[in-house]
């Protein structure tokens, strides 16, 4: 019956021109928006710090500060930005579409420069020009990632083809991930130390590839589900705001997603430090990024079925358990080398990568949600809400993660670390996981109620709602 519905709300209501059904383009065409995104995002989030400590010579302290800062920022830029794009009206090549080819260009050339590297200046002129980079980058970078989000809802209106795009969301990012992670390490560092050559060469690289996949975004997505204009209710700021406060699913939803984030920020921000100073081998970040990629391509044609069987919640919460059980075990065995560290931290990443398969599809639940609550289809707002929680998990998680990593002792002028600073670095990178893990897996499991039932019943009414 849904899907007989989804049928009729996916005619767009502009020019009355048909359009193809959702299939295989669409699927590609989402990959490659988060292939592009992840480019940058993954090569901020696993290289920056380094970059900024070992290039810049920066404190770890500054640089957590500058992170905590930028993502509060980027979270006011996020519901500027989803609010501005939800008072435009579509044009004739849809609403969010457009925005991901205008601004592409601007988002990549501003990191570029945040690798740019001008030997002998102040450490007073590197912290101001990290500054400015990286806010610009981060500030730009909602121009393009929020329009790109909201899209998923407006593609198709379909529970279990909406997690499929979701999958192929994470497909994207994790694409960019192995190139990045496997790849990365080795253009990046020379004689296990980070190199200002290697990381402007890296970001041009990555860059180049980062704009053809929002060309191919552009060119392979349709939207889809476009309102009425002449029927549709004026946006009204009040409405909005009471419908977000009653919303639950949002609520839970975005804290277990900042819970979520902060971990997963800290993880690769920690890693760098693990493997290059704990095992002394920073390029076997390459097999982490590998396997880390091969995991979720284990896990992603496991996903749509076992949805489909079970619900989003139900498998989310599967993998994030998971995990958190394997990182626990890792904490217990400090004497691995970092061979056998990876083998099974391998489990792990299959485990949270079940979780970033699916994570995409529960906002597009979530934007119905609201339209459900408020009858307003404000995918831009919403989204963007969600996008804030994880830039201040993101900034949560830089300031922690820099505060902690000097806290543990860490000094980048010492050949050598030492072992309490060692010891600090591990527990970081294992027990932390572990705890943070398993309070998203108790919060979606006890207070996230858009279960499978819930979510295809909604899936009805808005159909029925739509059609009258």
């Amino acid at each position: 019956m849904a899907r007989a519905m989804q049928k009729k709300v996916e005619t767009p209501q502009t020019e009355g021109q048909a359009v193809r059904p959702f299939g295989m383009k669409d699927k590609l065409g989402y990959l490659f928006g988060d292939f592009g995104n992840d480019f940058f995002f993954i090569l901020v989030a696993a290289f920056l710090m380094v970059f900024y400590t070992d290039v810049f010579h920066l404190n770890p302290a500054a640089v957590g500060g500058l992170f905590f800062l930028a993502r509060v920022w980027d979270a006011v830029a996020d519901i500027t930005w989803g609010r501005f794009i939800d008072t435009r009206k579509a044009t004739k090549n849809g609403k969010f579409r457009p925005w991901i080819l205008r601004m592409s260009v601007p988002l990549v050339v501003s990191g570029v420069l945040m690798f740019v590297h001008i030997p002998g200046m102040s450490d007073g002129f590197y912290l101001a020009y990290a500054y400015v980079t990286y806010i610009i980058w981060g500030t730009l970078y909602s121009t393009v990632n929020i329009p790109y989000g909201s899209m998923a809802s407006v593609i198709t209106a379909d529970p279990v083809e909406r997690t499929a795009l979701s999958s192929w969301r994470t497909l994207g990012a994790n694409l960019a991930g192995l190139i990045i992670n496997v790849v990365g390490p080795m253009i990046l560092f020379v004689d296990n130390k980070a190199d200002a050559n290697r990381f402007i060469l890296g970001a041009i690289i990555f860059g180049g590839l980062a704009i053809a996949c929002y060309i191919a975004c552009y060119k392979l997505s349709v939207e889809r589900i476009v309102m009425d204009e002449t029927n549709k209710p004026k946006a009204n700021l009040g409405k909005t705001i009471k419908g977000l406060g009653k919303n639950k699913p949002l609520i839970w939803f975005l804290i277990s997603s900042l819970l979520f984030m902060i971990c997963f920020m800290l993880i690769s921000t920690v890693n760098v430090y693990l493997f290059k100073d704990y095992f002394g081998n920073a390029k076997a970040l390459s097999m982490v990024g590998l396997l880390q990629s091969v995991a979720v391509f284990v896990a992603l044609p496991m996903i749509k079925p076992l949805v489909a069987k079970f619900g989003k919640k139900e498998v989310a919460s599967a993998g994030l358990l998971l995990a958190a059980l394997v990182y626990a075990v890792l904490y217990f065995l400090p004497n691995l080398t970092s061979t056998q560290f990876i083998g099974i931290l391998t489990v792990a990443m299959f485990g949270y990568g079940i979780f970033n398969l699916v994570i995409w599809a529960f906002v597009t639940d979530i934007i119905d949600y609201h339209e459900y609550l408020t009858g307003l289809r404000e995918d831009g707002t919403v989204y963007s809400i969600y996008s804030m929680a994880r830039k201040i998990g993101q900034a949560v998680a830089g300031g922690v993660g820099g505060a902690a990593i000097a806290a543990v002792g860490y000094n980048s002028t010492l050949k050598a670390q030492t072992g309490e600073t060692l010891q600090g670095i591990h527990t970081l990178g294992t027990l932390v996981p572990a705890i943070t893990l398993l309070a998203v897996v108790l919060l979606i499991v006890f207070l996230y109620p858009l279960n499978k039932k819930r979510t295809e019943q909604l899936t009805i009414d808005l159909a029925e709602r739509r059609k009258a």
